[in-house]
């Protein structure tokens, strides 16, 4: 195991915060925000990090005149995911 196989989308806490939540299934923007307290514009721009390293995607709709954002987690996102998962495991493990 290499501390290096960790994905660079991982290095930030909001990110993975985002993809934990997403994993359970899809979440739109303000429960996203709900959930991780993060800023509009900070929440904004991780999900557009995410989306392009090809782990996200987002729908945008308009309801009751107003926009609505709902994200998903990609099946690359979901296993890269779980390798990440697979990675702390094994630290943790090999720490014992």
């Amino acid at each position: 195991m290499n501390l290096n196989s960790v994905p660079e989308a991982f290095s930030s806490r909001l990110r993975i915060a985002i993809i934990s939540s997403l994993y359970c299934g899809e979440r739109d923007f303000a429960e996203l925000k709900r959930i991780t307290g993060a800023t509009d514009g900070n929440l904004s721009v991780q999900l557009s990090k995410l989306c392009d390293f090809g782990y996200t995607e987002t729908r945008r709709t308009i309801q009751n005149k107003k926009s609505h954002t709902v994200c998903r987690i990609t099946e690359s996102g979901k296993s890269t995911f779980e390798e990440y998962v697979n990675i702390l495991k094994c630290l943790s493990e090999a720490a014992r």
